[in-house]
């Protein structure tokens, strides 16, 4: 398979996500993207805040699987820019659509894409494997990487982060639960600190494109 033929065949799937999406959200109301977006977390799951929290507060680190079966850490990625997500295999609505569009953004990014890796970090590791992590990815960008791990691990990660997540029962949903979890997709300085938080509805890709591109820019500039 081409360079180029995988990378129309990968906008094809991509397409096809969001059509899927799209159809989802009109059936339904788009009860469940609200639902995982407003849900207020109980004490079993992981809470914050973003507009309360300081940059400090916000952080990357972790000890992690990657989709090739890789122990990684925050270390494995300094140097450069880290957008990160965290959501889980079985979503309906707030994984794919925001996927697709980091990836719409990667695009934009053109070269400088280089200068980020975006990172897909699982919070249903149960079902979250390697392997199912690795077919999931695959779907999105040839550069996302995803990351799993054990519970405690990935609480960890999310804690550090300052993103909640909650274990939901619904017998409707596979394997009898869903997950409710932020949205938000974190832009995180090469140095491992807190540089911005977006969320896919605020903006277009082409916007936040420009904003992650000025950002690494700027970064430059300093040097």
């Amino acid at each position: 398979m081409t360079t180029e033929f995988a990378t129309r065949h990968l906008r094809r799937i991509r397409l096809v996500l969001w059509g899927v999406v799209t159809a989802v959200l009109l059936a339904t109301g788009g009860a469940l993207m609200m639902r995982s977006y407003l849900l207020p977390p109980t004490s079993e799951g992981i809470s914050v805040e973003v507009a309360t929290i300081g940059e400090t507060d916000i952080r990357s680190e972790f000890t992690l699987m990657d989709h090739t079966g890789r122990a990684v850490t925050e270390a494995d990625f300094t140097g450069r820019w880290q957008l990160v997500f965290f959501g889980f295999t079985h979503c309906p609505d707030i994984c794919p659509t925001t996927l697709a569009y980091m990836a719409s953004v990667l695009d934009l990014l053109g070269p400088d894409a280089e200068r980020v890796v975006p990172l897909f970090i699982t919070v249903d590791p149960a079902r979250d494997t390697v392997p199912v992590m690795a077919e999931y990815v695959a779907a999105f960008h040839p550069r996302l990487v995803g990351l799993t791990g054990t519970e405690a691990q990935v609480a960890e990660a999310a804690r550090n982060f300052r993103i909640w997540y909650e274990r939901m029962d619904d017998e409707n949903a596979p394997d009898g639960h869903m997950m409710a979890h932020a949205g938000h997709m974190y832009l995180m300085r090469p140095d491992g600190r807190f540089d911005d938080v977006f969320q896919e509805q605020d903006q277009s890709p082409q916007k936040m494109a420009g904003q992650v591109l000025a950002r690494i820019q700027e970064s430059q500039d300093v040097k």
